[in-house]
């Protein structure tokens, strides 16, 4: 599960718009950009080459 404080301040680096948080899934989703960022031992893996389209 992630800080609160820490999902409040991160934004998609592609469009810098606001994310989705899936705790199940451990993702954060940006809806614009329709990009999925994984989420490793806690730690948001923000760069756009390594996201999921969907």
């Amino acid at each position: 599960m992630l800080d609160k404080k820490l999902l409040d301040i991160l934004a998609c680096p592609k469009c810098k718009g606001d994310l989705d948080y899936r705790s199940e899934e451990e993702q954060l989703v940006c809806n614009t950009c329709r990009l999925i960022y994984r989420i490793e031992d806690e730690i948001p893996i923000m760069l756009i080459d390594k996201a999921e389209k969907f």
